[in-house]
């Protein structure tokens, strides 16, 4: 199992102090007889027992402290490691930072430390914890103070024990002090520097999760939203092409029948069975192309002026309506999309005519205008009032509103001029667009 850096940090403030304990006092016992007196040896061997009662005892208040600060206090006392860095300065959250156990016990190790330091040299090897732990343990002006003292104790024993013995040794020390304090301080900044930006990229990484999470949940409502979207889109295809194809034919079909029903000519009503079987066979046509979303059957072989032509006469012959197509402009081939909604536009204008206006002449014109094409379905009817008939908003392929909607997802318009007594005109113009 490999072992990260916040759990080293934590093996070392756990166990470190009792290794640099006993490292000090192997080397320190050695040198005994030459730098203690019989007094100062049982002096120092009373304070390492204290030294080492002082670390069992915050051994065992570390992981109860860090309990006590955490929301889930029984996890961090099982394993007390939080975020890690490395250096001096930087270290594991593996210490009850401010507490004033924290602070009793750096005041008690250092000055257990210094004392074992000036009866013994050797013994600074345990107060180099105080580089390590004053960080962690004191706020950030009482840790600068901790270092100058951890600073004064490695300076006395680098320079051949306290107090100095001549003026050599007091200049030596002086130096090692400025060089100890001066080099402590500075890794203390560089490490708190970068513990700062440590938290400020796990800070970023957490609200870049956070960003990620809501863009996907943002996604998610947009695919939603899309599919409700498209769902709705081919319901008022379909209901459009229902309306303009279906119900048209049947409309058709029933004014055929209605002919054959009420004249007694064996051939006249020969003649409108033709046209209401070929109307109900073409219904079919279409009704099987609306359901798969092809082109009307009509401009299937056929260009949209050739298609239209064919409907404006066909019409003529059913309705019995003069009618007159006329094509103005240089003719362009059109995209299949553009092609279709201008028939239905003509065929749906046409099926108003024959509904509601009452119409001796009809007539409709094809315009190719640079970048843009219209059809224009004008009759002497009627007519009607536009602004008292309000658009009925939602319906999508039913009349006017049918025209509009299909003329509007192809980026176009429609107008509609009519008085009482003056007939109708009905204007579609859509972008150009070019077949391919």
């Amino acid at each position: 199992m490999t072992t990260t850096v916040e759990e080293r940090w934590a093996q070392f403030f756990r166990y470190g102090p009792y290794a640099l304990l006993g490292l000090a006092t192997l080397t320190g016992a050695a040198a005994a007889d030459v730098v203690m007196t019989r007094r100062e040896t049982y002096a120092a061997g009373a304070l390492l027992l204290a030294a080492l009662v002082l670390q069992a005892w915050w051994t065992w208040a570390v992981p109860r402290l860090l309990a006590a600060e955490s929301p889930d206090g029984r996890a961090l006392a099982e394993n007390p490691v939080g975020v890690a860095g490395a250096g001096m300065g930087i270290g594991a959250r593996v210490l009850p930072e401010g507490t004033t156990a924290g602070r009793v016990y750096f005041a008690l190790r250092t000055a257990l430390a210094a004392v074992l330091t000036w009866l013994n040299p050797f013994f600074a090897v345990y107060a180099c914890l105080g580089y390590f732990e004053a960080a962690h343990l004191l706020s950030p002006r009482a840790a600068r103070a901790g270092l100058v003292l951890t600073a004064v104790t490695m300076a006395g024993s680098q320079s051949g024990g306290l107090p100095p013995a001549s003026s050599m040794n007091w200049v030596a020390f002086g130096a090692l002090f400025v060089l100890n304090a001066m080099l402590a301080i500075v890794f203390n900044h560089l490490g708190t520097k970068e513990a700062e930006k440590t938290q400020e990229r796990a800070e970023t990484i957490a609200a870049l999760e956070q960003a990620l999470a809501e863009n996907a949940a943002l996604q998610a409502q947009l695919v939603l939203q899309a599919r409700e979207a498209g769902v709705a889109d081919e319901r008022r295809r379909l209901a459009a092409e229902i309306h303009d194809t279906i119900a048209q034919g049947l409309t058709g079909i029933i004014a055929q029948l209605q002919v054959v029903a009420a004249t007694a000519d064996p051939d006249l009503a020969r003649e409108h069975l033709d046209r209401a079987q070929a109307l109900a066979r073409q219904s079919l046509g279409e009704a099987r192309r609306s359901v798969q979303n092809l082109s009307p059957v009509a401009l299937e072989h056929d260009t949209l002026p050739e298609a239209l032509k064919k409907t404006v006469t066909e019409w003529s012959e059913r309705t019995g309506v003069t009618a007159r197509f006329t094509v103005t402009g240089t003719e362009e081939p059109l995209h299949d999309e553009i092609a279709a909604t201008l028939l239905r536009v003509a065929q749906e204008a046409l099926a108003n005519v024959a509904k509601h206006a009452g119409a001796s002449r009809a007539g409709v014109t094809l315009s190719y205008m640079g970048d843009e094409v219209t059809v224009d379905v004008r009759d002497d009817g009627l007519g009607f009032a536009p602004l008292a008939v309000a658009p009925r908003t939602g319906t999508g392929g039913f009349g006017l509103d049918g025209m509009r909607a299909r003329v509007e997802r192809m980026a176009g318009a429609v107008a509609v001029e009519s008085e009482p007594g003056q007939g109708t005109a009905v204007s579609a113009r859509v972008p150009l667009v070019r077949h391919g």
